[in-house]
């Protein structure tokens, strides 16, 4: 394995999704050397992907130093649980109770940080995007699930657990009430009316497929409108930002902050006029979730 660079340190950065894991190798979250994204299968087909990419990837680039890992969960953060780094009760079908480390653990002999997708997220979006310059931020991602996290990461209140916001409760829409939710544990939660699976699995297709004048969109920017009012309402955070597949919508930023100023009915006065700004976009996109890995990784070095 060629060493690397002098002066440089090399960061090994994932994000594992539902739906796929991207894995990158890099200097800092702007100076990224390869990348792959891999479909997500079964957990050993996948994660020894993973192992293989960065293996390769250190044989052409040098050594990394440590590596960040951002999971989908819900899953064990307690470094001092018997089960650290163990996937917990997931809708993902074949994932519960695998652990995700251990084949990182036993192929390499560096730092390994490990933090949800959608914490990981917030991080970069705190640290390089749309919460740069703020006290807080709050990232919620509705894709192949729904999650929400807040950055930093002591703003929110303990790690007893990590929040689990896309399976909260909501006020079901009166032209909904015939689809049940897709959510195994909950039926109709939040992730069970509102994420890329459940707008399949009750009109066949996803949003940007639906008729112009469908009622879709506004249905699930209702649900997601009120996911946006209860996080102003309980987290007090300075910005929330919208990011996943679904919010790729064109039409859903905007629906989502119609929703919330619906349920908030003018109440908090410092937002009347000022949704725009606080329920917004992801400055970083798509990199958002690896950015975070990456950051993740220098955190567990010292570095960035």
């Amino acid at each position: 394995m060629p060493e690397s660079p002098i002066g440089a340190t090399l960061y090994g950065g994932i994000e594992g999704g539902g739906t796929k894991f991207v894995c990158a190798l890099g200097r800092s979250p702007d100076d990224i050397l390869e990348s792959v994204s891999l479909p997500t299968t079964t957990p050993p087909e996948t994660l020894a992907q993973c192992v293989e990419f960065f293996a390769t990837a250190q044989g052409r680039h040098g050594a990394m130093t440590a590596l960040g890992f951002s999971c989908f969960g819900p899953i064990e953060l307690r470094r001092d649980a018997h089960d650290y780094g163990c996937l917990l009760s997931t809708p993902k079908a074949g994932w519960s109770r695998v652990n995700v480390l251990d084949p990182f653990t036993a192929a390499f002999d560096v730092p390994i940080a490990l933090d949800t997708d959608v914490a990981a997220a917030a991080l970069a979006e705190w640290r390089l995007g749309a919460g740069r310059n703020l006290g807080s931020v709050a990232y919620v991602t509705v894709g192949t699930g729904i999650g929400g996290a807040v950055a930093p990461a002591d703003f929110a209140a303990g790690r007893f657990m990590h929040a689990e916001m896309g399976h909260i409760p909501v006020r079901r829409d009166p032209r909904d009430r015939d689809f049940a939710g897709v959510c195994p544990f909950h039926g109709d939660c939040l992730e069970g009316l509102a994420s890329g699976p459940a707008i399949r699995a009750r009109w066949g297709c996803s949003l940007d497929r639906l008729p112009p004048d469908h009622e879709g969109p506004r249905i699930v920017a209702g649900y997601l409108g009120q996911m946006a009012a209860a996080m102003a309402l309980m987290l007090s955070v300075e910005r929330i930002v919208f990011g996943g597949g679904v919010m790729s919508h064109p039409p859903m930023l905007g629906l989502v902050r119609e929703a919330a100023a619906e349920y908030l009915n003018a109440y908090l006065d410092v937002l009347k006029d000022a949704l725009t700004d606080y329920i917004c976009a992801p400055l970083l996109g798509a990199r958002a979730g690896i950015a975070g890995a990456l950051l993740l990784a220098a955190a567990a070095k010292g570095g960035l």
